[in-house]
């Protein structure tokens, strides 16, 4: 078959469209990953015939050397998304030793009009891409999304198993578009501190809450959005979740609410729904084929059984024996895919008798949910008694796992007393097999993941096995293992790669840290994890969160007697850009700086040293002290000259951001454009400086400074695209301080300069949004000052008031913000880069309600002074500035011809930005003066 992408195919109750690489069910889209479609699309294209695994795995990873095993894997995600086996239709068939082959009949129709899937998913969410096929709720959950819209906080009630989570997953789908700002998932799973509940949904919203109120900055944020929030797994933490849900449906009008528990919340405005088992037969009853396949429960147990043993057929003869399987089980889907993943060891009637003897001494009496609790207990230990003795010891130390992992941290985690390497990947086979375990397809790699429920259950056999601290050890051993191949791969691998890799790991270094900084935890090993982590925090831009883990860490080292000089040196660098960026240049940013340097100086640690000088460099910066700066960017340049060419490039950089806002233009875009060479000729390989400092992208920290240049300078257009530029960038890489960092200092004041004004709205929205999403408040705080100038409407009240490069950046932008600290920064020759600025603000204010001859007298010699300062720095735009001043008092004086013999010249050396403020009042001025 040629797949034209003027066609779309159908099969079963499905669409494929392949040119927009869409698949429809119904009118919903099916979201696969990306590897599961490939792989239907190859085998639509040669539906009917044998597709080998060699010719899938070639088409499906054209430039990677992939196992078997992850064919499978995507194959299996593939089959279950599509309810390959549901009534006993089959789409995939598997074909011994030989392959796969898509064996549905289907049909192929034009169409006029392409659906767009960006219509059909229209608001931002998180819902994980759907692994399986709805079976026996699909009347419930239209119901829900029905019921939604009058009743905005309902819960799904039900014991563990029930399918809760599969529901309010399949609800919050069918709504996606439905609500103007998103749908946001919470899974409380991995979260066993109430106080860390509003923490974790601030950062899916993008919002930094305040540390004295978070409830209150929530639900204020929260105010004016029209969403739904998805929170699973509510039952160990139902006291703090219904404070959450009640002071959100309090303040937060817009805002509904649809939560998972194995019990009611008790919460004010709560609508409880009980999930029922899954239909069963009758006892008794006497069925054709098609009549038992019409519950849901005999519907599941088939499928899976389908899915885990590819040759199971349903006889009319075997279907007494699975109606009483599905009726011993309750109806439980979980504890059907548990039995069911056994049908190819047992058969039918072999897992009857298997269920029979387990389940004899549970006792059904009228509590339902205790009951079902039981079932499904039962099944869980009818299912570990089942597993061999290595595949019980591998569930049990999975257990540690709060997300997912890789068959090699499996491994790492696994392998100790009782197990050798060589057992784990049969083992883990088996778990995922027996549906004890979960397949999650990543893009690149395959990870697995423990149901809720069965992680719980696997730590306590755990615990009984007296196996937990070990196996805890080794589980921090692997994650510090993991991070330090992170720091590694962090320069050589694509970042979205890094991010698929690296980022799922984020719930168990949290869970290792928190264990092992603790008293009874492994410390040593906790502290050179707090240290290794720092590129994954980093590059999440999750820098407040790990400063907190590295202040514990630096006090436990600091009670050491012989703390290891290195990590400690590691840990005041990470923890100087955690406080630059949640706090700015305070003393406890600069002491973590310079006791990083100390300790670098004491080992002789050449590296480390220019680390810390880079980081007390852009701490000085900061606060203004631009002499300083330029002083450490030359001791940084003399550290580093060892051959190292990386070293200078980030020296070269630094040069240019010390030049720049010391004053000498000239020198800095001499400097700036050698950088931007030099990084496209290294193919920009020197993302993040190597640690140094402050960390942002090199290039978008480049291309930042080369933009402020620009505009200084007298071109505000190429500016403009230069910061431009410099945003694009760092929105592809997604990485969120690089993003602040490019709004704050060239993005939104360079639209503002240039009289953009939508555009320098949308930028500081965007900054305010980034900021806050990340927790770098240095940035927030910035944005909420250029507020005032740049949408005062919706200015926030309040504003700080900054000192040093913020203050200064602000008077750029509004000259009536002139004081006297800014004059005597200018007089003393501390302002450097907007000296003339502020004298030409402050000759301003001298002329306000003073028409004396002497005040002209004093204001003249300030604006020459202005001019004179200009010139020498390359500053043609604040020259112009000056000029266009000087002249227009020059003007009121009655000195029009001197006026425009002083401007006319200043103007004519521009060659761009005609439209822009300042060139078109001084082209105004011009001409009243040719007129005069």
């Amino acid at each position: 078959m040629t797949l034209s992408p003027e066609l779309a195919i159908h099969f079963g109750p499905y669409r494929i469209y392949p040119g927009q690489r869409l698949v429809l069910e119904g009118d919903q889209p099916l979201r696969l990953g990306r590897r599961a479609l490939d792989i239907l699309l190859i085998l639509l294209q040669h539906a009917g015939n044998v597709v080998s695994k060699q010719v899938l795995i070639a088409g499906v990873w054209p430039d990677s050397v992939v196992e078997d095993i992850n064919l499978r894997v995507h194959m299996a995600a593939l089959r279950k998304a599509l309810g390959d086996g549901q009534t006993g239709q089959r789409y995939i068939i598997t074909v011994a030793q030989r392959g796969y082959s898509f064996v549905a009949p289907y049909s192929m129709q034009a169409f006029e009009q392409h659906p767009a899937p960006a219509a059909v998913e229209r608001s931002r969410h998180n819902l994980p891409v759907r692994r399986t096929r709805l079976i026996g709720r699909q009347a419930l959950v239209e119901r829900l999304v029905t019921q939604l819209s009058r009743q905005r906080f309902i819960t799904l009630v039900g014991p563990g198993g029930i399918g809760k989570t599969t529901v309010a997953l399949r609800v919050a789908e069918q709504l996606i578009g439905q609500y103007r700002d998103g749908i946001r998932l919470l899974d409380l799973a991995p979260i066993n501190d109430p106080s860390m509940i509003t923490t974790h949904l601030a950062t899916l919203l993008d919002l930094s809450v305040h540390d004295t109120e978070p409830m209150g900055s929530l639900v204020n944020f929260l105010s004016e959005r029209q969403m739904l929030l998805v929170i699973d797994n509510c039952e160990h933490l139902v006291d703090a979740v219904a404070l959450l849900c009640e002071n959100i449906l309090r303040g937060a009008p817009n805002v509904h609410i649809l939560a998972t528990s194995r019990e009611g919340l008790r919460a004010e405005g709560e609508f409880v729904q009980r999930l029922e088992s899954l239909d069963c037969p009758p006892p008794s009853t006497v069925l054709d084929r098609a009549q038992a396949l019409s519950f849901s429960a005999l519907q599941l147990f088939v499928e899976r059984a389908m899915a885990s043993h590819d040759s199971f057929e349903l006889h009319d003869a075997q279907l007494p024996v699975l109606v009483e399987i599905c009726q011993r089980l309750d109806g439980i889907p979980l504890a059907i895919e548990l039995a069911a993943a056994q049908v190819g060891r047992f058969g039918l009637s072999g897992l009857l008798t298997q269920l029979q003897g387990s389940f004899r001494l549970l006792a059904h009496g009228s509590d339902l949910t205790l009951a079902r609790h039981q079932t499904l207990r039962a099944t869980l230990d009818w299912s570990f008694e089942l597993l061999s003795p290595c595949e019980q010891v591998c569930l049990r130390r999975l257990g540690v796992f709060r997300g997912g992992f890789t068959m090699a941290s499996a491994a790492a985690v696994i392998v100790g007393e009782h197990i050798e390497p060589d057992e784990v990947f049969a083992s883990i086979t088996q778990l995922v097999a027996k549906s004890l375990l979960n397949v999650e397809v990543g893009d690149e790699e395959v990870f697995y993941r423990l149901l809720d429920l069965t992680r719980g259950y696997a730590q306590e056999k755990l615990e009984q096995a007296g196996d937990l601290l070990d196996t805890r050890a080794r589980h921090g051993a692997r994650c510090l293992a993991l991070m330090q191949q992170a720091r590694t791969d962090w320069e050589l691998i694509p970042t979205s790669r890094w991010i698929e890799r690296y980022a799922r790991s984020v719930a168990d270094i949290r869970c290792a840290l928190d264990w092992g900084l603790h008293a009874t935890g492994r410390q040593a090993l906790a502290i050179s994890l707090a240290a290794a982590s720092t590129p994954l925090w980093q590059e999440l831009s999750l820098l407040k969160e790990h400063g907190a883990y590295v202040r514990k860490a630096l006090a436990l080292l600091d009670a050491d007697p012989q703390p290891c000089p290195q990590l400690k040196m590691s840990l005041n660098l990470a923890l100087g850009s955690s406080c630059y960026h949640t706090q700015g240049g305070t003393a406890e940013t600069i002491e973590a700086f310079v006791s990083a340097r100390n300790l670098a100086r004491a080992s002789n640690d050449v590296a480390g040293e220019l680390r810390a000088v880079s980081g007390y460099m852009a701490v000085n910066l900061s606060c203004g002290n631009y002499q300083s700066a330029l002083e450490q960017s030359q001791q940084f340049e003399r550290l580093g000259r060892h051959g190292d060419p990386l070293l200078d490039l980030s020296a070269h950089r630094l040069r240019v951001l010390a030049l720049h806002f010391v004053g000498n233009q000239r020198m800095a875009r001499v400097n700036a454009e050698e950088v931007i060479q030099r990084m496209a000729q290294s193919g920009h390989l020197n993302r993040f400086t190597h640690g140094f400092g402050v960390q942002y992208d090199q290039s978008v920290a480049a291309l930042t400074i080369l933009a402020r240049i620009l505009w200084v300078q007298g071109q505000p257009e190429e500016a403009w695209r230069t910061a431009r530029q410099a945003l694009d960038v760092a929105l592809q890489i997604n990485h969120g301080t690089s993003i602040c960092y490019t709004l704050a200092l060239a993005g939104c004041l360079i639209a503002h300069y240039n009289g953009d004004t939508c555009s320098a709205r949308e930028l500081l929205q965007l900054l305010l949004q980034q900021a806050q999403k990340h927790s770098v408040l240095l940035f927030y705080n910035w944005a909420r000052e250029y507020a005032q100038v740049i949408a005062p409407d919706t200015a926030p009240t309040g504003a700080p008031t900054g000192s040093g490069l913020i203050r200064e950046i602000m008077l750029t932008l509004d000259a009536a913000l002139i004081d006297e600290a800014l004059v005597l920064r200018a007089e003393t020759g501390m302002a450097g880069w907007c000296t003339a600025e502020i004298m030409r603000a402050r000759a301003g204010a001298l002329l306000v309600g003073n028409d004396s001859d002497e005040a002209a007298h004093e204001v003249e010699a300030l604006l020459i002074r202005a001019l004179n300062v200009a010139r020498n720095q390359g500053a043609l735009a604040w020259e112009l500035r000056s000029a266009t001043a000087l002249a227009q008092l020059w003007q009121r004086l009655g000195r029009p011809l001197q006026a425009q013999e002083l401007l006319a010249p200043v103007y004519a050396r521009f060659t761009e930005g005609f439209a822009t403020p300042d060139l078109q009042k001084a082209r105004r001025l011009l001409d009243n003066l040719q007129h005069a």
